[in-house]
Order: C-alpha cells, then structure tokens, then sequence
C-alpha cells in the first residue's frame, strides 16, 4: 500500500531476487518516462523503495503521483 510521509508517496516493493526486483524497475522506468515523470528510488538486492512526488510542484505530491503510483501497482 502507498503511504504519504514528508510529502511523497511511499511504498517498498520485495521480491524473490534481484533479477526479478531489477524486472520491476525496468518496466517501471518505461512507464514513467511515457508519463514523463520519474520516480525517486532505491533497491538493494531482492527490494525497491519509491518515493514519489512532483519537482516541478514544489516537491509536493500532485495528480501525477497518484497516477504513477496506480500505473506502478498495474505492474505487479
């Protein structure tokens, strides 16, 4: 589930291994950047954190967010 703390959108993501977390952020990576807007992340081994927000907002969450975060949950 998404979580909003210090004005992003949060969520961890854990997978069986890298190979599959490293999937994920392939696949993640194509669809923000057909929305245009790109994720802050991190992944060490088998789990991807995201943090989203809008940079050009004010580093505040907006619409765009939330429909990245949807589009990331499709994902799975």
């Amino acid at each position: 589930m998404w979580e909003e703390k210090d004005n992003q959108l949060y969520r961890s993501f854990e997978f069986k291994d890298f190979k599959e977390a490293f999937a994920f952020m392939t696949k993640v990576a194509l669809v923000a950047e057909k929305m245009d807007h790109h994720p802050n992340w991190t992944n060490v081994y088998n789990k991807v954190d995201i943090y989203l927000n809008t940079h050009d907002a004010g580093d505040v969450i907006t619409d765009k967010d939330h429909k990245l975060a949807k589009a990331i949950d499709g994902l799975l």
